[in-house]
Parts: structure tokens; sequence; C-alpha cells
């Protein structure tokens, strides 16, 4: 289970950052890797797998349903597949932590299985809307119960026989999109679904390589039932989203040059990248290449002096998780930010327009939240206390905004920082922000 939330970063002012450094494995894709690697036939071999508590979540989950899995050790993990029909039924509930990620696409898998099954989170997991999955599984043929407000735990009925439905998603989201095609493996019939735009692919990309055919015809995604995965070997990228706050730091930190080593650059997740060289940051792209299907590169980022920008609504689902150091990047800005179409900024781990916002404010930051974006005016980043409810990349983000701030910035409530980057902390040191973690 997630550590009880008593860590606290404490983070002097100044500092800049420089060096080489690698940041963790791609979340999205390691999480992927474990379902897929563990419904395929053999063993699919994974290196670069990230060890947070989010994806060790979803490992647990399959090694409680009898998939043998070695590791991980140093990013290494060996999944002795059981095929699409070799699950087992789980002893007890599957506990999920705190990744939203594992319920939602499990929820998809899981409604296709000969047994019924539970999945349960932590508390802020369990504040999480699920209606977005439940419904459309439902129409297949799917039976998952949750709690009144739509909310985890689920109990998904086993048993059932699913069939394939052509669903047009209301919101952009890569997790929905997952979780139907994941039950679309099992359904009679093509399940397709059509993206209002576009949603990271890993899901896509990784059933090819496992071997399955996926029709993508714009931003229409099917699969057929009834076929099979083939273990593979997979190289997990770093991630896009942990080097988003080096990024950030190096853009408005003073005399800074870091290079973050071979970064996922999938076309799907590179949002960031265009918000923030339309501020104005200096990033160069270097030994760009494809690695097990997704685009890697080392990416170079150099103090820049930014201004405030209106962020395109185009851009914002290929930025979904990045914004909370956006924010921070157009505290530092010359000029206003203005941030619109980013209504699920509010149902993620936490309200992440609310709490940046409040966060912002105590730190002596003119912003102004919306119901779906914000307005941010760029100035002097103050000192202060903020909370950063338990969510990972709040608390990151606000470590990054010390780069330029008046004086110490304390940050609460930082345990789950483990969930997507562990070694946060002592790898942001290394490159030269001057952190404590208490």
């Amino acid at each position: 289970m997630t550590s009880t939330n008593s860590t606290t970063f404490i983070v002097k002012p100044g500092g800049t950052l420089n060096g080489e450094i690698r940041v963790p494995g791609d979340k999205s894709i390691s999480h992927r890797s474990i379902m897929l690697g563990a419904l395929a036939e053999g063993t699919t071999e994974v290196t670069g797998f990230l060890e947070g508590e989010d994806n060790l979540a979803t490992l647990n989950a399959f090694r409680a349903m009898g998939v043998n899995i070695t590791g991980p050790e140093q990013g290494r993990v060996s999944i002795e597949g059981v095929g699409l029909h070799g699950l087992k039924a789980p002893d007890g509930p599957l506990y999920l932590g705190n990744s939203g990620t594992s319920m939602r696409l499990l929820s998809g898998l899981m409604a296709a299985q000969a047994f019924d099954c539970t999945l349960i989170g932590d508390a802020s997991l369990s504040g999480r809307p699920m209606r977005r999955v439940t419904v459309p599984l439902a129409e297949m043929g799917a039976k998952i119960e949750t709690n009144e407000a739509g909310t985890p735990p689920l109990h998904i009925h086993g048993g059932r026989k699913l069939k394939g439905i052509d669903y047009d998603m209301p919101v952009a989201s890569a997790q929905v999109k997952s979780c139907l095609l994941l039950a679309g493996l099992y359904a009679d019939g093509q399940t397709c679904v059509t993206e209002p735009a576009p949603t990271r692919d890993h899901t896509e990309r990784m059933l090819q390589g496992f071997g399955y055919a996926v029709k993508r015809e714009d931003n229409r995604i099917c699969v057929e039932g009834g076929g099979r995965l083939t273990a593979t070997r997979l190289d997990v990228p770093a991630d896009i989203s942990s080097a988003t706050f080096f990024m950030v730091g190096a853009s408005i930190a003073d005399g800074a040059d870091i290079t973050l080593k071979h970064v996922g650059i999938n076309p799907t997740r590179i949002g960031v990248l265009n918000i923030l060289r339309q501020m104005g940051a200096n990033i160069e792209l270097a030994n760009e290449q494809q690695v097990g299907g997704e685009p890697v590169a080392d990416i170079r980022v150099r103090s820049a002096r930014l201004k405030g920008i209106r962020i395109p609504e185009e851009q914002v689902p290929l930025a979904i998780d990045e914004f909370p150091a956006i924010f921070v990047a157009a505290a530092c800005a010359e000029g206003e930010t203005v941030l619109t179409g980013a209504r699920e900024l509010r149902v993620k781990e936490s309200d992440r327009i609310q709490v940046m916002a409040d966060g912002l404010q105590i730190l002596g930051v003119d912003v102004r939240p919306t119901e779906d974006g914000m307005l941010i005016q760029g100035g002097l980043i103050g000192s202060g206390c903020v909370q950063s409810h338990g969510d990972h990349r709040i608390a990151m983000s606000f470590a990054m905004a010390a780069l330029r701030a008046a004086g110490p910035i304390e940050i609460h409530d930082c345990a789950n920082v483990d969930t997507s980057f562990p070694g946060f902390a002592t790898l942001a040191q290394q490159a030269g922000l001057e952190v404590t973690v208490v």
C-alpha cells in the first residue's frame, strides 16, 4: 500500500540544473508491458521498467492472478505469459493503490474473465470517476457495480459474453480508449473507439508489438476479438512526464544546461515540448531513434526567458499530465498565460487546477482558476508552505519552482512521489536542486 503521507520537501531558493541525467522509465508503457506480457503466449522480457508504486500495483495484481513474474531488478522484468484466457481468480480484492491507469485498464480486461473480481484503491483513487469506463463496458455486455457516485470499488462480474461496439468518446482519454480496446480483445466482432482529439497511443503500438492487429484510420482505432498475443522484448524509454520537471526547471533557472537521456517522444505525448517551445524555451533534440516501436531522443534544455502564451487547446490532451509543471513555467514567464479546455485536470489524483492555483497564490503568484483551466500572470515567486494533497506531480512541480523563488518552499504530503518517480529528490539534488526530504 501507499506509505503514510508524512514526507515533506524543503527546497532552498536558487540552485540550477546541469549535467546529464536519465529519469525513470515511462509509467504508461510500464503498465502496459505487464498487462500485455501477462496475456501473451511465451516469456516477455522488459528493460527500463519503472519501479514506482503505481506500476508495482499492476505487477502485483497479475501475480495475484497466477502470472509468474520475475523482478523488477534494476528495471528488468521477466513475465511468463498465460495467454488471453489463462488468468486465475485472485484470493481477494486487487489493491491498485493510487493508480487510475491500473484500475481503468484492468476494468476492461477483468470484465471479460470467467471469474468475479473486485478492484480497490487508496483514498484518492476511491474518489475518482469510473463511469467513463463502466458505461461503455456495460454496452459491451459487462456487469460492473460501483459506489453510487460511480467511484471505486469496482465489483466486476465474470462469465459475461462481450460484444464489440463502436464508441465515440465524449472526452479524449487514453485510459478509456485503452480499457475498451483491451476488452475488445475478448469481444465477439470488432470494437472501435473514435477519439475527439489524439491521446497517447502506447496501447495500440504495444498491441502491434505483441503481434495483434490494430486498424487505425484517422481518429478511429479498431481491434477484432479472438486473436492472440505473442511474447516479445520491450525496452521502456525514459518518461517524458518525469523529464518535464527538469525541462521546466532548466528553463526557469539561471545558468542551467541539462540533457535528459533516452526520453520517449511519442507524438501523442509531446504537447509539453510544443508548449514550452511556444513560450520561448531553449530545447534541442539529439540522437532521435526508434526503440521497440516508440520514438526516443536525448533532450537538451538551457535557461531561457519565457513569455506567456494562450495554450492551444489541441495541445491539451498531448500534455494533460504535464500541466502542474507548465503552470510553474507560466508563473516565471513574462506576461499572461491562458489555459482553456483542460477540465480533465479537475479529476486527476487531485483537482490539479485548484491545488496548483492555491499553492501558486500562497507563493505570491497572480493566478485565477477557471472551470476548465487557469489564467496566470507571470512574475516573482515568493516563499511559503504549500500542500501537494498527496499528488506526486504537484509536489515535484513546486520543488522546481524554488529555482526561481525568493525564499525556501516547503511542500507537504510528498510520499506519493514514489508512485511515478522513485528517487526524484536524489536525482534532483545531483543535478543541482537544493532539496531536503523530511
